[in-house]
């Protein structure tokens, strides 16, 4: 997944660590080569190269991905929309060009989450040019089932972290919780926080691992589907969810929302957070929500 990736796995077991750790890396590496764009082979390839002709047969675990992937489109008012990522096209973040309204509008023409026809025989881009892309949520995805196949294979401890998206699986082994650091956004060597956690999933989203900067103006990879331009209003959103599919597209969506509309957002689903704000401001709904959860629970 063209990121640097660790599966912790404890146990008594040295063997059973081992096989169970196996299972969960090949888990992973079944989900990229299912759904990479990067592949030729993948069903997205597949389906991406018959848009705006024929429908492509899916199974049942794709089905499910793209009514998620519908009910996040639904649910934020178009602001996921797994569509939108044919924007990569006019963004180059290797180089300091920033691309210009007409660019943008041509490529817009392509997103359109409403344009994707899932019927009996299969998935269907309404039009030539568009493209699904798992981009979004993918990588997360392989996060929650690397983490079901280890516990099916009888692991009661282990941390899996794809490139940052992280799901745990019971508590540590000295029984304490889990403890996650939160990267400053603008400082490499510091952390924002660290956070405890016994259960579920964390993900960030952020404007700093891929950006440019041109005339004083950050503008990075994270892309607003309605406009093609950047996300405004935090340097970072962190989400605690029960899986990390919710908890990945939830910091994808409050990025592109900005600061009011996503703080409020966040709110309404009642999620567990920490965002840090444009201006640097941290705003933590993180801990007292966990510590409700677990006085409840």
């Amino acid at each position: 997944m063209a990121a640097e990736n660790e599966i912790q796995v404890h146990s008594e077991d040295s063997a059973l660590a081992e096989r169970a750790a196996a299972l969960a890396i090949a888990e992973v590496q079944r989900i990229e080569a299912k759904y990479s764009r990067y592949r030729a082979d993948s069903v997205v390839s597949r389906i991406n190269a018959n848009a705006g002709r024929v429908s492509v047969p899916v199974d049942q675990e794709t089905r499910a991905l793209l009514a998620y992937a519908d009910t996040c489109w639904r649910q934020s008012d178009g602001a996921f929309d797994a569509t939108s990522g044919v924007l990569r096209r006019a963004w180059d973040f290797k180089g300091a060009r920033v691309p210009g309204d007409a660019e943008l509008a041509a490529l817009a023409a392509c997103v359109g989450w409403e344009r994707v026809e899932v019927g009996p025989e299969g998935v269907r881009l309404r039009d030539r040019g568009m493209e699904l892309d798992f981009g979004g949520f993918g990588k997360e995805y392989a996060v929650d089932r690397a983490a079901l196949v280890l516990r099916e294979a009888g692991i009661a401890s282990a941390l899996v972290d794809l490139a940052g998206d992280i799901m745990v699986v019971g508590s540590q082994p000295d029984g304490t919780p889990w403890r996650v650091g939160v990267r400053h956004p603008r400082d490499r060597s510091r952390i924002v926080a660290t956070l405890a956690i016994e259960s579920g999933a964390i993900a960030t989203s952020g404007d700093y691992e891929r950006f440019i900067e041109v005339d004083g103006v950050r503008h990075c990879h994270v892309l607003d589907p309605r406009t093609g331009r950047s996300a405004r209003g935090f340097q970072s959103v962190t989400v605690h969810a029960a899986s990390c599919l919710v908890a990945g597209s939830a910091t994808t969506v409050a990025m592109v929302m900005g600061e009011a509309r996503g703080l409020e957002w966040l709110e309404s689903f009642e999620l567990a957070y920490l965002a840090v704000t444009a201006a640097g401001r941290v705003v933590d709904r993180f801990s007292d929500k966990i510590q409700a959860h677990s006085r409840t629970s």
